[in-house]
C-alpha cells in the first residue's frame, strides 16, 4: 500500500519561498527602466495635487516679504529699521507741532539744543529717520514732518518777536527758564544709557561731549574771531553761508549743540537778527542771496547729517549716546557762558540792578526743571519704562 500523498496546500509555502529566492537572485532591473517606473508612480500624486498649489506656495514668500516691509517697525533693506511715522491721533500730531515750536524757540535762545528737546519728546530717532529718508520715502516722511515744520515756523516767529523782547528786558530769567527745561529733560537722555558698560573710551566720549559746547561758548565770549557777516555779497560770502547753513543744520540734529552759540561764535547772530527788517531789505536787497545760500546749506545739512547720525546710532548706539549725554550736559552749562549773558554779568558788576532778574531767574529755573521732569516721567510711564 502506497504512502498517502501530502496535501496540495502543503507545498504552497515552498513555492512562495522558491519564488522569493528566485527574485533575490534575479538580475537587477535596468536603471533606465527603474527611473521610468518611479516617474510613472509619481505622476498620479502630482495630478492629485490641487491646481495652482505650487504657484501659491511660490507666491507666498514674496507676499510675506512685502507684508513685512509694509509693517511699521519692520526691517527694511539691509536691515534698516523703519519706524512707524504715522500719527495715530490728533494728540500725537499736536505733540509733534509743540516739538517744532520748541525747536524754533531754540534758534533764538542761546544754548538751547533743538535735538535735546526732540529726545525729551521721544521723537528724536523718528525725526532723524524722516529727515534722512525724505527723498526715498517722501510721502510718509513729509506727512510726519509737516506738523513739526508748522510748529517750528510758529516757534521761530514767537521767538523772534516775543522772546527776543524778553531777552532785552530780563535776559538772565529767560535763559534760566530754558536752562531749567534742559536740565529737567536730561534724564530722557540718560535713559538710553541704562545697562550700558562704562568703559574708559565711553567715559572719554562723555567728557569730550561736555567740553565741546562749553568751549564753543567761551570761545564766543573771549576769542573774538570777528564776524563772517559780509560788507558786500560775492562768491566767497555765498560759499561761506552755504557752509554755515550746513553747520547750523548739524547743531539741530546733534543733541547738545546750539545754533545760537555757533552763530555767536562766528559773529553772525546779531547781524542776522538785525537784517530781518523792511528797512534793511530795502537798503540791502542782495541779502536775500545770503538767505538763500544759508537755506540751501541748512536743508542739505539736515538730510545728510540726519542720515549719518541715524546710521551711527544703528551701528554704535551706546558710544553715540555717551557722547550725546556729554553734549547735552555741556549745552546746559554753556547757556550761562555766551556773549549775551556775559553782557548781563558785566552790567551787574558795574552796579546795574539785578535782584529782580536774578530771583525771577531762580524761580523760572525751578519751574522749568519741574515741568520738564514731569514730562519725562509721563513719557516713561507711557512707554512702560
Amino acid at each position: 500500500m502506497s504512502a498517502p500523498h501530502a496535501p496540495q496546500g502543503g507545498r504552497e509555502p515552498n513555492k512562495k519561498v522558491t519564488k522569493e529566492a528566485a527574485g533575490a537572485v534575479a538580475p537587477a532591473a535596468d536603471p533606465a527602466e527603474k527611473q521610468a517606473a518611479e516617474e510613472k508612480s509619481a505622476a498620479p500624486a502630482a495630478e492629485r495635487a490641487p491646481a495652482g498649489q505650487g504657484a501659491e506656495r511660490g507666491a507666498a514668500a514674496p507676499e510675506a516679504v512685502s507684508a513685512a516691509a509694509k509693517e511699521p517697525g519692520a526691517e527694511g533693506p539691509a536691515g534698516e529699521n523703519v519706524p512707524d511715522l504715522r500719527y495715530k491721533n490728533a494728540g500725537e500730531a499736536l505733540k509733534a507741532a509743540l516739538l517744532g515750536a520748541c525747536i524754533g524757540l531754540a534758534v533764538i535762545v542761546p544754548g538751547v539744543s533743538g535735538a535735546a528737546v526732540a529726545i525729551l519728546f521721544g521723537l528724536y530717532e523718528k525725526l532723524l529717520f524722516a529727515l534722512g529718508n525724505i527723498l526715498r520715502r517722501f510721502r510718509s516722511c513729509i506727512l510726519f514732518l509737516l506738523p513739526v515744520a508748522l510748529g517750528g515756523a510758529v516757534g521761530l516767529a514767537v521767538g523772534f518777536f516775543a522772546v527776543r523782547a524778553l531777552l532785552g528786558i530780563c535776559p538772565f530769567a529767560v535763559v534760566a527758564l530754558f536752562a531749567g527745561l534742559m536740565l529737567g529733560a536730561y534724564p530722557a537722555v540718560t535713559d538710553n544709557l541704562r545697562g550700558e558698560k562704562r568703559t574708559p573710551a565711553r567715559i572719554l566720549l562723555f567728557a569730550a561731549g561736555v567740553a565741546l559746547p562749553v568751549a564753543l561758548g567761551l570761545a564766543a565770549v573771549f576769542a573774538s574771531p570777528g564776524s563772517l557777516w559780509p560788507e558786500s555779497v560775492g562768491l566767497l560770502p555765498c560759499f561761506l553761508f552755504l557752509l554755515l547753513g550746513f553747520l547750523v543744520a548739524l547743531t539741530q540734529v546733534v543733541p547738545g549743540l546750539s545754533a545760537t552759540a555757533l552763530l555767536m561764535l562766528v559773529g553772525c547772530f546779531a547781524p542776522l537778527l538785525d537784517s530781518v527788517s523792511l528797512t534793511y531789505w530795502r537798503q540791502n536787497p542782495a541779502v536775500f542771496l545770503l538767505y538763500g545760500c544759508l537755506a540751501v546749506g541748512f536743508l542739505a545739512g539736515l538730510v545728510l547729517c540726519s542720515k549719518g547720525i541715524g546710521r551711527l546710532l544703528a551701528r554704535r548706539r551706546a558710544p553715540a549716546f555717551f557722547a550725546i549725554g556729554g553734549l547735552s550736559l555741556g549745552s546746559f552749562a554753556s547757556m550761562f557762558f555766551n556773549p549775551e549773558i556775559f553782557e548781563v554779568y558785566r552790567g551787574w558788576a558795574e552796579g546795574a540792578p539785578f535782584a529782580a532778574d536774578l530771583w525771577s531767574g531762580v524761580l523760572l529755573f525751578a519751574a522749568g526743571l519741574a515741568a520738564a521732569y514731569v514730562l519725562v516721567r509721563f513719557e516713561r510711564k507711557k512707554n512702560g519704562k
